[in-house]
């Protein structure tokens, strides 16, 4: 089971910015049954939605040729906590693209309100582990993660599906 943690794309400009949405409900299992008495969304998490957001965007950069994987977090701070009933919005803006890596700087807001700020590194393995042999399918942009996409820019999933009716 592959865990996602954005619910869907509000925004997303190819290359450039993007912008998901999380909204926090007591149904999860990582609320209820991390404190009982204050549960809360933890930071870990705020951190791997963004990594996704951001993932997304600069692995849709380059096509989705290249398997993309979180390499650094440059920077994460969250100050306040974020409780079942918060909405979040993950913006992620694509700071430096290359052959090897990417760097994007990340906002979050709760409520509409900004709370904090994650910048991260991404590294494109494929061109980063040389001799190193993955599987030729692309097992980091799974149709789990393209769907997210629908309707803001058209990836091969959808284009085939549309092509086959």
């Amino acid at each position: 089971m592959r865990w996602i943690w954005i619910d869907r794309f509000l925004e997303f400009n190819p290359g450039v910015s993007a912008t998901s949405v999380k909204n926090v409900s007591l149904a999860e299992e990582h609320l209820h049954d991390h404190w009982e008495d204050f549960p809360v969304m933890p930071f870990s998490l705020m951190i791997e939605g963004m990594a996704q957001t951001a993932g997304i965007l600069v692995g849709q950069a380059r096509g989705f040729r290249e398997k993309v994987i979180l390499a650094k977090i440059s920077k994460a701070q969250v100050a306040e906590p974020v409780l079942p009933g918060d909405q979040l919005h993950y913006r992620a803006e694509m700071v430096n693209l290359s052959d090897q890596a990417a760097s994007t700087h990340g906002t979050v807001l709760k409520n509409g309100r900004e709370i904090g700020t994650i910048d991260l590194m991404f590294s494109h393995i494929d061109q980063n582990m040389a001799g190193v042999k993955f599987p030729e399918e692309n097992f980091v942009f799974t149709g789990q993660f393209l769907r997210l996409l629908a309707g803001f820019v058209e990836t091969a999933e959808t284009s085939e599906a549309s092509a086959h009716g």
